[in-house]
């Protein structure tokens, strides 16, 4: 077993019952998003854990901490994580230096603000330092949008949706998620029409209900 399996099963023993709850726990819990941090590994319940005894315990509050539960919660996007974190964090705290901008980045990624998103995180490159694996989520994330979003796009701007990747990098996810180039630089992602599902309603009223409707009326 290995040292990160080994502390996810030691955490977890943590968190049973009422001792989830105590205090006296946060050094260890704080030491495993730190783990969390640099080996790219995730445990969405340890982190709500720590999270609400930042909430019972405001004086043990830890912004980088926070910063890292966001940044993983963000990773782990078309999910809700990011959301559940958030309610957890009071909004005073979140107005902080430290935080402000993970809250914005996490804004743009939301509303699909995707290349604005990435020259923002080009200029302040210091937000995600210790995160390992970041910036490959997120793409990952954006592959999803476009995989149920377009049925083509050009070659431009799927590079600048990416982050402004590489002609090798473009090749790489074409592979991945089986898109096909066309000429002209259209790139064919899916058939969303097929993706549109109908429904056929039908409803059943017998003649002794509206009998009485209409003898109500």
């Amino acid at each position: 077993m290995g040292e990160s399996a080994e502390m996810k099963e030691q955490i977890a023993e943590l968190l049973k019952g009422i001792d989830r709850y105590n205090p006296e726990n946060l050094p260890a819990l704080e030491s495993y998003v730190e783990t969390q941090a640099i080996e790219n590994t995730y445990d969405l319940e340890a982190n709500l854990a720590v999270l609400k005894l930042y909430q019972f315990n405001p004086t043990f509050f830890q912004t980088s901490v926070t910063g890292q539960i966001l940044l993983k919660a963000l990773m782990n996007m078309p999910h809700t994580d990011f959301v559940l974190c958030k309610a957890l964090i009071d909004t005073v705290r979140l107005e902080e230096e430290t935080l402000y901008p993970i809250l914005y980045i996490a804004n743009q990624l939301e509303t699909c603000q995707f290349r604005e998103f990435w020259t923002f995180l080009e200029q302040n490159p210091g937000i995600i330092i210790g995160i390992s694996g970041f910036v490959e989520a997120i793409k990952k994330f954006v592959c999803h949008v476009i995989n149920i979003t377009y049925q083509t796009i050009h070659i431009d701007l799927l590079t600048s949706l990416l982050g402004n990747i590489s002609d090798e990098e473009v090749k790489e996810f074409m592979r991945r998620h089986g898109w096909k180039r066309f000429a002209g630089g259209e790139i064919f992602i899916a058939n969303q029409e097929e993706n549109v599902k109908t429904k056929n309603i039908k409803e059943n009223i017998n003649f002794d209900s509206v009998a009485g409707i209409m003898a109500s009326s």
